[in-house]
């Protein structure tokens, strides 16, 4: 029972950070020109940052322990095809919501993952979690101010969705606890399709808005949230 509610609570504080990076984002009167230009592509990049790491360190490496070659590069590509479609959607519908919902598809496996392995790696699982946290702070970020530019959205119905979205968190991670965690093949295809289509988001909708003419910080944010996810995971051996 102890063991259910801390997966409960560190998987809602990862979805807690959404309403965090919201409110950030709110806050931008404070040096509006200074926030529009290098601290959001800054925070833009350190995003990019601990998804990679999170793909480079843990779902990858974790992933392909117990699966053959063809069908982890089939889940892998998988995972980015399906990024594609929606991605390709959106634009097709016009809906002002494609940062939100690469933000979704990156918390919700990732929250699946956590709940499946917090039995048996309880430290890797919450590595994932704070990686998970640090991640979706820059892209809640992102995805409020795409909300409330296209004009169909008050700032508080924005922050209040996203407080709702981080419920979400703990429903996949309790889901996969009780009913995954000894199906480690699944579990591994869900980290190599997820890993998959977070690739595909960090080179399609991150990297290519970090660039900034004669300014070098936002780079460097990349590097900071991969460092982190490094010292996280020697953190724990």
């Amino acid at each position: 029972m102890i063991d259910l509610l801390l997966l409960v609570v560190v998987t809602l504080m990862a979805g807690l950070a959404m309403p965090l990076g919201a409110y950030f984002a709110r806050i931008e009167h404070i040096h509006s020109s200074w926030l529009e230009q290098e601290l959001r592509h800054s925070v833009l990049a350190f995003g990019g940052g601990t998804l990679l790491s999170a793909v480079a360190l843990v779902l990858v490496p974790d992933g392909i322990e117990i699966t053959s070659l063809p069908m982890a590069a089939l889940y892998l590509l998988l995972g980015g095809g399906i990024f594609m479609l929606v991605d390709m959607a959106m634009v097709r519908w016009q809906l002002p919501a494609s940062q939100f919902l690469a933000m979704l598809l990156d918390f919700i496996p990732e929250s699946i993952v956590v709940g499946a392995i917090f039995a048996i790696r309880p430290e890797e699982a919450m590595l994932i979690a704070a990686l998970i946290a640090l991640q979706n702070v820059p892209e809640a970020f992102n995805a409020y101010r795409e909300f409330l530019q296209s004009g169909h959205f008050g700032a508080s119905r924005v922050i209040m969705s996203f407080s709702l979205m981080a419920l979400l968190g703990p429903l996949a991670g309790l889901s996969s606890h009780l009913w995954l965690r000894d199906d480690e093949g699944i579990v591994s295809a869900i980290m190599l399709v997820a890993s998959g289509g977070i690739l595909y988001s960090i080179f399609q909708d991150i990297a290519p808005g970090v660039r900034l003419e004669k300014h070098w910080a936002p780079p460097m944010g990349a590097v900071l949230g991969f460092v982190f996810g490094v010292v996280g995971l020697m953190v724990i051996g």
